[in-house]
């Protein structure tokens, strides 16, 4: 143990300078954007390169179950598309533009995930290299995963539906009641809608989707299956509980969803001073 401290003390001169230099460059970056920027960009690279080599090796173990769960979805798709095509007697009605479609969806995969903190995050294997942008909704078959925070060239930061942060605007299926599904904080197969008038009548077993009031998801995806219904406390709103459709301990590949029209909306919504909570 001597010796280890007599060569540490033959190297004090070095390690001064190291430290001062780790100091030094924290400083920089600390205290003037340009240069906080390029570091967040090249840090936010190097780890995403990092994470996706793991999850490379992680996902090669895995191929089985990633293929039997997307065999399982093309079934349910293929399931729908029959469903959709028309009768030979049947008469196709030209829509009005209006209802053309405003959404477009790209896939990724996750290369980290966390649901054990109170604002959990992922990580996808896409960013601005693949047409990825911040503020774009993020799904699979189960449900809603998150939305994109931030991107670099080849990645992009999201933040999980597991996020104390986040708002979700929802609505009640059986009946259009619209709220605001946001985490609470404890259990990952769980969240909580806000917001719903207790004069609405609100049943276990229900099923909660995306409202598409907002500019992010399209109408219709799932978020969950209401688990209670309490009268709380509040004289306006009902407790609600929903269990997620989403296991976000096994989500591995996500869509990402842009509405086309966002910068329109969103700059409406600035001119007539109204703020999107979603």
């Amino acid at each position: 143990m001597l010796r280890i401290f007599q060569f540490l003390y033959s190297l004090r001169s070095f390690l001064i300078f190291i430290l001062l230099e780790v100091l030094a460059i924290w400083l920089i970056v600390a205290n003037n954007s340009p240069q906080g920027g390029a570091f967040f960009n090249s840090s936010t690279a190097v780890v995403g390169s990092l994470l996706n080599t793991q999850s490379v090796v992680v996902g090669f173990f895995s191929l089985a179950e990633a293929n039997e769960a997307l065999l399982s979805e093309n079934a349910h798709l293929s399931e729908e598309l029959k469903m959709l095509r028309l009768f030979p007697d049947s008469v196709q009605i030209e829509l009005d533009s209006v209802f053309a479609a405003t959404f477009e969806f790209k896939g990724a995969r996750i290369i980290s995930n966390s649901i054990r903190f109170a604002q959990n995050h992922l990580t996808l294997n896409k960013g601005i290299n693949d047409g990825i942008k911040p503020g774009m909704g993020i799904f699979n078959a189960e449900g809603v995963v998150g939305r994109v925070k931030s991107v670099s060239a080849n990645y992009a930061v999201a933040i999980s539906l597991l996020n104390t942060g986040l708002l979700i605007s929802s609505k009640i299926k059986s009946n259009n009641a619209f709220g605001s599904i946001n985490w609470d904080g404890k259990s990952s197969r769980q969240a909580r809608m806000l917001y719903v008038p207790r004069h609405v009548t609100a049943l276990v077993g229900d099923t909660v989707v995306t409202s598409g009031y907002n500019a992010v998801f399209p109408e219709g995806i799932s978020i969950g299956i209401i688990s209670s219904v309490i009268q709380s406390g509040d004289p306006n709103y009902l407790d609600i509980l929903v269990d997620l459709t989403t296991d976000f301990s096994k989500v591995r590949y996500v869509y990402l969803v842009e509405n086309t029209e966002a910068n329109e909306q969103d700059s409406l919504s600035l001119q007539s001073k109204i703020q999107d909570e979603f």
